[in-house]
């Protein structure tokens, strides 16, 4: 399936880039990575944040239609990591509007929704998806994200966040902010209770809904299994400056003598830019082949890249060939023992020179990606049957060739495509989006018991 046009040209008219600063101090990757374990278990998780959180409410307002509240509360992320979390991401803001009168009594459904990429403050998550899910009876929060809007660090500009950790944080304080956020639904009496978000709102929210120990309406809207492959194979993977990212990489072992170590790559390596030539294809897909034999699910980019190097030289040593290569085994022998630190050209069977962009850096992106946002790294929601997924066909920002299908982490859950890019549904679906929520609470009111009253 071709990707979207409409994708490519819109990401080229943005200047933004990303992680210009690089992957973030070593040290503080590694408590994160830690921390992932901990987070991703749901009985560990549920108990690092008390039911009785302080939520503060800052003030209170009554629209024609609806209550407003804003409040705010320290992240409960920030007071496990305390070092690590930005002053200004520490307080987590919030917007909530529920209905005057509940459509649904003695339901009082509330969706918390979370923030796609440059989606600052509250406004626009409010009018487009609260005021209308307003009129089918269903409540809002809008949470702010870190690194945006009110939380956002005085020298970042706009959404570009400096390093990759910033993201691991993000979603960090994501998970533990939607459970406080829960909690004190609960407390209110509000429920069921949801969560939902765009593209990259929409991967958190799927993270979010992990965690809590009861069914819970989830509607992720394009977003996937990881988000490894959006930023080493989507049109996204153009904003990063990789040879900075690859020199950084190298400037510290700790970055690849133990940060890569630590690093799981969960799906088929061979869906990587890298991999997709024929000839990597071949032998890293036996060196694929060989940890399944082994019963080994996981290769990290640290043993894959140095499985790749060994294959290299045996080739050259052997002179073994195979009929599924198009270049002399020595030639590929040449280019897998350069390291793989530098752009291969190879002269295909009408004599164009392809680049490849095949820096450890790149492996390495997909390996942490995986390791901290891979689905499958975390605990499955209870109820899959209230979850309900839309996805681009053809997103150029979200590819799914190679990685995980929803179906398969989460059996039992409901997928949904557009024939479209990720742009073009952002434009013209979005009632989609909403009607899928509003599915997803009628889903829930039939299976579980109305709240308590308040």
């Amino acid at each position: 399936m071709p990707v979207s046009r409409l994708d490519i040209y819109y990401r080229k008219m943005l200047l933004s880039k990303f992680f210009t600063k690089g992957w973030g101090d070593p040290d503080r990757i590694i408590r994160l990575l830690q921390f992932r374990k901990i987070i991703s278990n749901r009985d560990t998780c549920f108990g690092l944040v008390d039911r009785d959180h302080q939520i503060d409410v800052l003030s209170q307002e009554t629209w024609t239609d609806c209550y407003v509240t804003n409040g705010k509360f320290k992240s409960p992320f920030a007071l496990q990591l305390p070092d690590i979390v930005h002053e200004e991401v520490k307080d987590a803001y919030f917007q909530m509007i529920v209905p005057k009168k509940w459509i649904h009594e003695p339901y009082r459904p509330v969706c918390i929704h979370l923030a796609g990429t440059g989606d600052h403050y509250f406004w626009k998550r409010r009018h487009i998806m609260a005021k209308p899910l307003l009129k089918q009876g269903i409540g809002s929060i809008i949470l702010e994200n870190p690194f945006y809007g009110y939380r956002k660090p005085k020298e970042q500009v706009r959404s570009c966040l400096f390093n990759v950790s910033d993201i691991f944080v993000m979603g960090g304080c994501l998970i533990l902010e939607c459970m406080a956020l829960m909690h004190w639904c609960e407390r209110l009496g509000y429920g069921p209770l949801g969560v939902t978000g765009l593209s990259m709102g929409g991967h958190m929210a799927s993270l979010a809904a992990t965690s809590w120990p009861k069914p819970i309406v989830l509607v992720p809207c394009l977003s996937w299994s990881t988000a490894s492959s959006v930023f080493t194979e989507g049109v996204m993977s153009q904003a990063i400056d990789w040879d900075h990212l690859q020199k950084q990489y190298f400037s510290n072992n700790k970055y690849f003598d133990v940060l890569a170590k630590m690093c799981k790559i969960v799906d088929d390596a061979c869906s990587c830019g890298l991999a997709q030539i024929p000839e990597f294809n071949y032998i890293i897909k036996s060196i694929i082949q060989e940890q399944h034999k082994a019963e080994l699910c996981y290769i990290t980019p640290y043993e894959l890249v140095s499985k790749t190097r060994q294959a290299g030289y045996e080739a050259h040593r052997t002179k073994v060939s195979s009929p599924s290569l198009i270049l002399p085994v020595d030639a590929i022998a040449r280019a897998l023992n350069s390291s793989l630190k530098h752009l291969i050209t190879i002269v295909s069977n009408n004599l164009q020179e392809v680049k490849v962009r095949d820096k450890e850096a790149v492996w390495f992106m997909r390996g942490l990606m995986d390791e901290c946002t891979h689905l499958k790294n975390f605990d499955v929601p209870v109820d899959t049957s209230l979850i309900i997924a839309i996805c681009a066909t053809q997103d150029a920002y979200v590819p799914k060739q190679g990685v995980s299908a929803l179906e398969e982490v989460w059996p039992g859950c409901t997928v949904r495509y557009l024939d479209c890019g990720h742009v073009g549904a952002y434009l013209y679906h979005l009632d989609i989006f909403r009607n899928c929520i509003i599915e997803g609470f009628k889903r829930a009111m039939k299976k579980v018991p109305p709240p308590a009253a308040m």
